[in-house]
């Protein structure tokens, strides 16, 4: 059951929310809505962004949500649908940020990287009280995707949620019978302080609770309710396992049944039969479950790898309920695994070709990206990233820079259309803090060389677009080709650690940038670069949310001539 909790009119309890509620808007708080709001829209709709109090796992707190809950609506579309969605900014809580972007993770953006939502890499965030409309397809995209704020660690802060593309001719679809709302199982953390408070730790941030389809409990709390998921034995069901933590992994479990792996991130892949699932940060799978044990409750466990690890009074846990069992918690336990994950048996149902010469360092561009931290900051390849002060796509179009002098410096790879591109990320144990995801926009990469095994597999390696480090002595490597223009980001997908400088930016086939917008409505803007003339057809709103005092701003708005 994809279960939301929505509270109205409360106010924060923990020791530094008794310090600021003084300073908390209270006509803010009474403005929550009298029921829960939906919890599904379609591919065209109105996302609004606001501040509501709410305990998902008893403890009251504000929270910066997508449509009013936790987590945000699903949203659901059928393959080959156009999106357009308006993000409504209606923040008002001063003791969180108030500007905002939305992310959608795992859309490739073809032709629309500015319509990726990653503030000051792709736009300039979204000041209160306006909106941004995202319009983008995804063709030849289907599966399980997500949406987050891209500012800051504001999605720490709860502005997170699933996104699915189903798919009518799913090639997996007789091995389930029911793939819905009810099978929608999210994953997150959840902190009892704002991350304005939590971006000011020095080391390791703890979260309070893990909440599964946005319930759950935390150490000396209340028995808060758990979520429900519903089953009716006999039944198969296909569970979309969605990752949308902030910082910890899961091992994701259900007692007494096993899962078969269908798709992950995106990607549908050759069956695999598993007892127990590693989530990262931003991954997401599919799993089919036969409901085939007698009728009963079930423990569905989330054992994350950091904190509280406990399943004591239901801490990191849902239900599973056949139909006829009691409402009561379960008595089931968790058993030994038999049926172990590993990542090198993933594989693209499909067997998506590697691109480029079957040999690790044979690509036509290999990267070697090595990870450190200095002084508690994140550094690649010794470069801390600091969000520029302008939108690297804006620098890119306004043609006004060399390539070797964008910002921020040291952070961005300019890359060359239609070449293959080969990533390797050896974890030398220097950036603390792992198994650390990596997550590349506007791309999903074949993982030629898995975290935990030394073998590159080029003949049918998994495709995804997360992918954990793993640990100290592995070097996972991956593949992509270059055919999709703009700026995409590269980080590790633990909030808090992007937010420290983990991150890099890949800054793609400069020279085919205004084949982005060919299909964008709204104004047409002409900038002569360098021998060219090119007419951009991006969304009037998009420019102007940039300060007007910004050069680039001008010149995208003034059609200047440029030298």
């Amino acid at each position: 059951m994809f279960l939301h909790t929505v509270l109205a009119g409360c106010l924060l309890t923990s020791s530094y929310a008794a310090s600021v509620t003084s300073r908390i808007n209270s006509e803010l708080l009474q403005r929550s809505p009298p029921s829960v709001p939906p919890s599904s829209i379609g591919s065209v709709a109105e996302l609004t962004i606001v501040n509501r109090v709410i305990a998902p796992d008893g403890f009251k707190r504000s929270a910066t949500l997508a449509g009013g809950i936790f987590p945000g609506p699903l949203i659901k579309a059928q393959k080959n649908d156009k999106f357009s969605i308006n993000v409504v900014n209606q923040l008002q809580d001063h003791d969180m940020p108030l500007s905002t972007s939305v992310h959608w993770h795992g859309i490739q953006q073809q032709k629309t990287n500015w319509a990726d939502g990653t503030s000051f890499i792709t736009q300039c965030p979204i000041p209160p009280n306006r909106s941004f409309l995202h319009q983008f397809s995804a063709p030849n995209q289907t599966g399980s995707f997500w949406y987050h704020s891209h500012f800051s660690t504001q999605y720490c802060d709860g502005l997170r949620g699933p996104l699915v593309i189903y798919d009518p001719d799913d090639p997996h679809k007789d091995l389930y019978d029911v793939d819905d709302e009810s099978t929608i199982v999210t994953i997150s953390d959840w902190y009892h302080d704002p991350t304005t408070v939590l971006n000011k730790v020095i080391g390791p941030v703890t979260n309070n609770s893990t909440l599964i389809n946005g319930l759950g409990r935390y150490p000396g709390g209340p028995m808060s309710p758990l979520s429900v998921i519903n089953v009716e034995q006999g039944k198969r069901y296909r569970f979309r396992v969605f990752g949308l933590s902030c910082d910890p992994s899961y091992n994701f479990t259900i007692d007494g049944h096993t899962m078969t792996i269908i798709e992950a991130d995106g990607v549908e892949t050759v069956p695999q039969t598993v007892d127990r699932l590693p989530v990262f940060a931003g991954q997401r799978y599919s799993v089919v479950v036969h409901a085939n044990q007698p009728v009963a409750n079930y423990w569905v466990r989330a054992q994350p790898n950091l904190g509280n690890q406990s399943f004591v009074d239901g801490l990191n846990q849902a239900i599973l309920r056949y139909k006829g069992a009691p409402e009561e918690d379960p008595t089931s336990s968790a058993g030994s695994s038999v049926l172990p994950f590993n990542e090198a048996m993933l594989a693209s149902l499909m067997s998506i070709p590697v691109p480029g010469v079957p040999e690790i360092g044979k690509a036509d561009i290999n990267i070697n990206l090595v990870a450190g931290n200095v002084n508690g900051l994140f550094t690649i390849n010794n470069v801390t990233f600091h969000s520029p002060p302008t939108p690297v796509l804006l620098q890119m179009l306004s043609g006004a820079q060399h390539p070797s002098d964008l910002l921020p410096n040291g952070s961005v790879y300019e890359l060359p259309p239609n070449k293959v591109v080969e990533i390797t990320i050896p974890e030398t144990g220097a950036a603390p803090g792992g198994p650390h995801p990596m997550h590349l926009h506007g791309h999903k990469f074949a993982v030629v060389r898995v975290a935990g095994n030394s073998t590159p597999n080029f003949v049918n390696p998994i495709w995804r677009d997360t992918v954990s480090m793993g640990t100290i002595g592995d070097n996972v490597t991956f593949r992509f080709v270059t055919d999709n223009a703009g700026p995409w980001f590269f980080h590790c997908h633990i909030d808090f650690h992007l937010n420290n400088g983990f991150a890099a930016i890949m800054a793609e086939a400069r020279n085919q940038l205004p084949i982005v917008s060919e299909s964008i409505p709204g104004m047409a803007a002409v900038l002569v670069i360098p021998s060219k003339l090119i007419e951009l057809n991006f969304p009037e709103t998009w420019a102007s949310l940039c300060p007007s005092d910004d050069p680039y701003t001008a010149l995208y708005n003034t059609s200047t001539v440029l030298t």
